[in-house]
């Protein structure tokens, strides 16, 4: 996702899958949101970046209230179901890439498996660090990198099968990245600890235990904090 591409109709090229793609996020959103060191979200207002249906903001709300919070996708189909999934909760839902709207405006903001996609990763970096306040902290998960063992498989599937361009960086690349936008950078690995269906898609995982190690060990979480001046 790029300020410059248009917009597509859905992530994967299959849309009948975006369903079944969002029920195996979920306990891994569970996760993630759980993970996350801040408790209490009541005051806070929220950036999703690449919601696609929007529901990891509708986890996080049901699980850690906030204020507000905005959903942002390039899939103008997704964003669409987003918008009627949302109910009454206070999220509003977006097709956009470019940060430039909402200068200042988030204290919290949120990207899952987003960031290997990204073309230009340094203007993302640099319009994230633009629209989060001074303190916010911005939390990137990604386990798609070229340390993982599990990439060449990966990066041949997703490029068969979805409408969104794939990129090659290190974990070292992405750190480098939110560094020369001005955030302070740390990681930890995402660490998954649940279980992990057994039917999980053989054409990324050929066994089994790729997919325990992936979820537990390769997916890295970035801690990504905007500092004063």
């Amino acid at each position: 996702m790029s300020n410059a591409q248009h917009a597509y109709a859905t992530w994967h090229t299959d849309a009948t899958r975006e369903v079944a793609m969002e029920e195996g996020h979920r306990p891994l959103w569970r996760h993630f949101i759980q993970t996350i060191p801040e408790a209490d979200l009541s005051t806070r207002e929220v950036l999703d970046f690449g919601c696609n249906r929007g529901g990891f903001l509708r986890l996080l709300h049901a699980l850690k209230p906030f204020c507000r919070a905005l959903g942002i996708d390039i899939a103008a189909d997704s964003i669409a179901a987003a918008r009627t999934l949302a109910g009454v909760s206070p999220i509003g839902y977006e097709v956009a890439t470019d940060l430039s709207a909402w200068p200042a405006q988030f204290d919290l903001a949120f990207s899952y498996e987003v960031i290997y996609l990204l073309p230009d990763l340094a203007s993302h970096a640099a319009g994230m660090h633009a629209a989060l306040r001074t303190g916010g902290v911005y939390y990137a998960v990604t386990g798609c990198h070229t340390d993982s063992p599990l990439w060449p498989a990966f990066r041949r599937v997703i490029g068969d099968t979805t409408n969104a361009p794939v990129q090659d960086r290190s974990p070292d690349d992405y750190a480098a990245a939110f560094m020369a936008a001005g955030f302070e950078v740390s990681v930890r690995r995402f660490g998954y600890d649940g279980f992990v269906p057994a039917t999980k898609d053989r054409r990324y995982y050929a066994k089994l235990t790729d997919a325990l190690d992936y979820a537990s060990r390769d997916k890295l979480m970035f801690r990504l904090v905007k500092q004063a001046g």
